[in-house]
């Protein structure tokens, strides 16, 4: 059983910033891609960031310049740092990740609130 946690969500104004953060726990050695996704009300999830075991990141445009990703191989660990936010930015941060088998992990999800 492999479980994904996140943490690091709140509420914060519009040109603040946040570091989210998912653990990966259980029967698995490492991830290929881990990243971040991200579910606003009425929309349907969209994917933010991705980075896999190499390095190798990917964003959405609309977070290119403003979020960075990282991760620690060692503690199967996944972070999403968010900079300059904007109200568009709310939604649910859903923490995921790919096995080398290709089997799809996901997180709970975490809220992230952009609002004067």
């Amino acid at each position: 059983q492999v479980q994904l946690v996140e943490s690091g969500g709140g509420l914060v104004q519009p040109g603040g910033s946040l570091r989210l953060s998912c653990a990966a726990s259980g029967r698995i050695s490492s991830f290929n891609v881990m990243g971040w996704y991200r579910q606003a009300p009425g929309k349907e999830r969209e994917l933010v960031a991705t980075i896999t075991y190499g390095g190798s990141r990917n964003f959405a445009d609309s977070v290119k310049g403003r979020f960075t990703i990282s991760r620690d191989n060692a503690k199967n660990t996944v972070y999403l740092q968010m900079n300059s936010l904007k109200p568009e930015d709310t939604a649910v941060y859903y923490c995921h990740s790919v096995g080398y088998s290709g089997t799809v992990y996901w997180g709970h999800g975490t809220q992230v609130t952009v609002s004067s």
